[in-house]
């Protein structure tokens, strides 16, 4: 019997190493990698952004824009990748929050929940990158506020789910399965 595909979710704050942590799993994966590229360049600087983070990786590596379907581009190209590399999740949920059609929270945590079921059905190992939003100050504004808890509640479920999650400070991550707290008296 096939082993299960690994899904790994990583998260931390801005700057903290995540995307560097997670080309460095995907690299040592040893198989074909796919990215996931979730961000849209609406301006100068995402456009900066977008080819630095192109620059970084491997050229071997194939590169799937799915800004608001990843799990449809996971099933589409999982006889081109042997593991996924989504990032971000975080740009995910604002483009799903900020479409006409996809504003109700429920939608957004199925989309997001069938990455992993998508990973399962194809037997791809899945790693996904996530801000963790809800270490700083509440935004001001109700759409600021709605996105955290979105995040938040997304993050949740997707870590309840992976077989592996770790969170970055300062570009060293820390598994958190490894010194998850039991919980009762």
């Amino acid at each position: 019997m096939a082993e299960s595909p690994r899904q790994m979710l990583l998260l931390g704050g801005a700057r903290s190493g995540k995307s560097t942590f997670a080309e460095q799993l995907a690299s040592s994966h040893g198989g074909r990698i796919a990215y996931l590229a979730t961000a849209q360049a609406y301006d100068d600087e995402m456009r900066e952004r977008i080819v630095h983070h192109q620059a970084d990786r491997p050229q071997e590596w194939r590169t799937v824009e799915c800004p608001l379907d990843p799990a449809a581009a996971i099933r589409a190209h999982a006889g081109e990748a042997d593991c996924f590399l989504l990032d971000c999740l975080t740009l995910l949920v604002s483009n799903l929050l900020l479409t006409d059609r996809m504003t109700d929270e429920e939608i957004i945590r199925s989309a997001t929940d069938d990455l992993l079921t998508a990973s399962q059905e194809t037997r791809t190992d899945l790693i996904i990158v996530s801000n963790e939003v809800g270490l700083g100050l509440v935004p001001e504004y109700p759409l600021g506020r709605r996105y955290r808890d979105v995040l938040g509640k997304v993050n949740q479920r997707l870590a309840a789910q992976s077989t592996h999650v770790y969170f970055l400070i300062a570009g060293i991550p820390i598994d958190l399965r490894s010194i998850k707290a039991e919980v009762g008296w």
